[in-house]
């Protein structure tokens, strides 16, 4: 089977730090070359991949801001698109603009949706329901006028985030510094419990983190790490005693809080969008509605088994199940 794995442009392919949906692709597209398909990953050309890699775009455009987005898009879409006859699937990482593609090329294209950034793009997922195949990433994340295939969550690298037993005494916030990640929450948190709290993450809000994050930053109480890259993350996942999740948006998926299980570490998450389908209640970690109610669950995180947050997460997140379900996608629409 010759697949063409569409990755964003935003970051590297996989990510150097921050870039959710290239992580994604590029663990889909080694997944599947490690079962013996032909695979070509269009990404930026600094990206890695043991298959072959097809570049239009040299760099990220988030770390060239000289580069105009709209420009290096539409050449790094149509690149693939003038290219569709040589594969037998092209899966999209893309979002929408692909999709514009798709009734002008034989090739069938299945699109992961990563996620909604405003209803004003559902139009065009709408225009292209009937000749597109959509993968959710969580049940959560389904737009009641979309149709869709499956579920399929995300695959995590158990060799690359490895299990940790003991814990040091830290809370962990890792991620997006942005006012729907819960940042200021995950310090409050941390301060009414007594434990210090680490943070690491990409600052995607400026203002925010200068005038919320900024001045409670100490080096002892709170501590900014800056964005790490996967593996000082693994390790900050693996010693911390919980992952503090208070988001105030229904995410999609949450990257990190199935790496933090992957590496034996429970999440205290705000019960919103998919977290209720990724953590396992007092088990893996705890589902809470606010602050005051996170800071009892910190105390009760020492009585949850790392080793069963382990093997939660191998079940429900590995990456041998994620490319199974989706080479069970790619065999139905070839047939």
């Amino acid at each position: 089977m010759k697949i063409a794995i569409l990755s964003p442009i935003a970051w590297r392919t996989p990510p150097r730090h921050y870039g959710p949906w290239e992580l994604v692709a590029s663990t889909i597209t080694e997944g599947l070359i490690k079962k013996g398909h032909d695979v070509t990953l269009f990404a930026t050309g600094d990206s890695i991949t043991s298959g072959m890699l097809d570049a239009i775009c040299s760099n990220p455009y988030e770390e060239d801001k000289e580069m105009d987005v709209k420009v290096w898009e539409s050449l790094h879409i149509s690149n693939l698109m003038e290219k569709a006859g040589n594969f037998d699937l092209i899966h999209n990482h893309y979002d929408f603009l692909p999709l514009t593609y798709s009734k002008l090329i034989e090739t069938p294209i299945i699109t992961t949706i990563h996620g909604f950034s405003s209803e004003k793009i559902i139009p065009v997922y709408k225009k292209y329901n009937e000749n597109s195949t959509y993968i959710s990433i969580s049940n959560a994340d389904r737009h009641p006028q979309l149709n869709y295939n499956r579920t399929i969550y995300h695959g995590i690298d158990e060799t690359k985030f490895k299990f940790q037993g003991e814990k040091e005494g830290y809370l962990l916030f890792y991620g997006r510094i942005h006012p729907n990640k819960g940042t200021i929450e995950a310090i409050e948190i941390a301060s009414l419990s007594g434990f210090p709290l680490v943070i690491a993450g990409l600052i995607q809000n400026q203002e925010y983190f200068q005038r919320n994050i900024a001045p409670r930053i100490d080096d002892k109480k709170v501590i900014y790490l800056g964005n790490v890259g996967q593996n000082e993350g693994s390790t900050l996942l693996g010693k911390a005693r919980a992952l503090l999740h208070p988001i105030l948006f229904d995410e999609p998926f949450g990257l990190s809080v199935a790496e933090a299980m992957m590496c034996g570490t429970p999440v205290i998450a705000f019960s919103r969008g998919s977290m209720p389908e990724l953590i396992e209640h007092g088990k893996t970690g705890y589902l809470v509605k606010d602050v005051l109610e996170a800071v009892e669950a910190v105390n009760s995180v020492k009585d949850l088994d790392p080793y069963y947050c382990r093997a939660h997460a191998l079940e429900k997140f590995g990456i041998e199940r994620m490319i199974n379900d989706y080479t069970m996608v790619y065999e139905s629409l070839i047939s």
